[in-house]
């Protein structure tokens, strides 16, 4: 399976986030029952999203760590309950543990989403290998326990040029090819560093893989302007645009509606 048959990456695509985590960032705990989570998968696919992002477990910073176990009890019945929904939906698995992504490829999920790149399980780049399916690699320094104490590189645009360099190699001498870049916003950066990768995300089309952003609501942008979370739509959707003038494919968002707005812009922009 091959994202580009799954979706056209000529145009920009939306992927929605659905968090059934009790402490995300903006929108934990939101979900609290199996119809809420469906409602909101209906909503997204509704106002255009093409993917629908599934995570539970958090990955804000100093976030709690949790077992295998309850990340596989908190996905797996909202993951049954939305492939028997909505059949035709393009579901990606937030995570970064192998058995959890054998289980939801099985229950008819088709894209993993690892915000690892692999680092927090030595048999994930195999096990992608077998189930061949798309994978998205993203860059994270650290762990989510501790990716934001004193985040450090000598450049951070060719340091992760390198990173991925290495991992996609690794990849391809595996048999996966299907890989989608995330160069991990907020993911061990510090607002200057972030601004940095955004400004160059340019830069990564040299790999000729799809580049994922997530970019939604993040400190990066709310910091800047003083606010808060449910403040930074605006914020939200001028970062986005940057983004996709510079390159990018997929949007993962919280707010599918306005990230369609943008794309819609930025395509008629890019016509004229």
């Amino acid at each position: 399976m091959r994202i580009f048959e799954l979706i056209d990456l000529k145009t920009p695509q939306i992927m929605g986030i659905l968090n059934l985590t009790p402490d995300s960032f903006y929108d934990g705990n939101s979900y609290k029952s199996q119809k809420e989570a469906l409602d909101k998968v209906g909503l997204m696919l509704q106002d255009g999203a093409s993917i629908i992002d599934i995570g539970a477990y958090s990955s804000r910073p100093n976030a709690a760590h949790i077992s295998e176990e309850e990340e596989e009890q908190r996905m797996l019945p909202v993951l049954k309950a939305i492939v028997k929904e909505y059949p035709k939906a393009l579901i990606s698995i937030d995570t970064f543990r192998s058995e959890i992504a054998k289980k939801t490829i099985g229950e008819g999920a088709h894209i993993i989403n690892d915000i690892s790149g692999g680092n927090m399980d030595k048999n994930m780049f195999q096990t992608i290998a077998t189930l061949k399916v798309p994978y998205v690699l993203m860059h994270m320094q650290g762990n989510p326990q501790t990716m934001q104490n004193n985040p450090t590189y000598k450049n951070i645009t060719t340091d992760l040029i390198l990173y991925f360099k290495n991992k996609v190699d690794t990849l391809k001498r595996l048999g996966v090819n299907d890989v989608i870049l995330d160069v991990g916003f907020g993911f061990g950066k510090t607002i200057d560093q972030n601004y940095e990768l955004l400004r160059n995300l340019g830069e990564f089309k040299e790999f000729n893989q799809p580049i994922l952003v997530g970019l939604s609501r993040k400190s990066m942008l709310y910091k800047v302007l003083d606010c808060t979370p449910d403040e930074a739509l605006n914020a939200t959707s001028i970062a986005h645009t940057v983004a996709l003038l510079n390159g990018a494919n997929i949007l993962r968002v919280h707010d599918v509606k306005e990230a369609v707005e943008v794309t819609k812009i930025i395509k008629h922009y890019n016509r004229i």
